[in-house]
């Protein structure tokens, strides 16, 4: 570490900054231009992931990096990868709070921005599959959230199509997020979706919670374009 301290000058991750909202930054890497940096995290990711095996071929990747800044640099808190181009329409293929960082919201940050950068591409989109426990509460815990919050300030009908569309979650965890929230009931022999008070007083509760939440106004970001030969070997 005392050598790698002497070596090592960067201040921040090797990419572009594309978010920053008061001491909170991501960045965006690209794992064909900045492999060493790229496999090296997915090496320290190995040492928290037990599912994590994919570490050397980082080209089909991008990386958002989250950091915290103050003024001796950034510091990194988490991050997530993504496909460049995902036939299963995946947002999120690995993702990793640092555990010094865990139980802190940040988490949920980063989980909360990936969907960000699918409502930008106009795309649904579903972390890749199996998630470790930690990362399956987190999602069930924001997907629950998200819902909820747009039935509660929703005045006319809405489908589950709707929802999917607004949020930009995928259509299957709409539905398995309503059912494990006991939301679906039938009458008439039509389904509907059905606040309980109990869901409401517990979302309430939620959101006197001061946490960190993402703003998209300081969301600086197209989706990038690539060719099939960028997706992988070269520009």
């Amino acid at each position: 570490m005392k050598r790698h301290r002497q070596k090592c000058t960067l201040l921040h991750p090797p990419g572009n900054e594309i978010y920053r909202c008061e001491d909170i930054s991501f960045f965006e890497i690209d794992g064909r231009r900045q492999k060493t940096w790229c496999r090296n995290l997915c090496l320290l990711s190995k040492c928290f992931l037990d599912h994590k095996t994919l570490y050397y071929d980082v080209d089909p990747f991008l990386y958002y990096v989250m950091c915290q800044r103050d003024n001796t640099g950034c510091h990194m808190i988490g991050y997530f990868s993504k496909e460049k181009e995902s036939a299963e329409g995946y947002n999120v293929a690995c993702i990793l709070t640092l555990p010094q960082h865990q139980r802190s919201g940040f988490g949920r940050l980063l989980i909360e921005f990936s969907y960000e950068l699918s409502k930008r591409e106009n795309k649904l989109g579903s972390p890749e599959k199996p998630l470790s426990d930690l990362g399956l509460l987190g999602y069930r815990a924001y997907w629950s959230e998200t819902i909820v919050e747009l039935l509660l300030h929703t005045n006319e009908e809405v489908s589950i199509d709707d929802i999917a569309n607004k949020t930009s979650i995928v259509h299957a965890d709409v539905l398995q997020t309503c059912q494990a929230l006991n939301m679906l009931k039938q009458y008439q022999g039509k389904h509907y979706l059905v606040l309980s008070d109990a869901i409401i007083e517990k979302h309430e509760r939620q959101m006197k919670k001061k946490r960190r939440r993402i703003h998209p106004e300081h969301l600086h970001w197209k989706p990038p374009v690539f060719t099939r030969d960028q997706l992988r070997f070269g520009w």
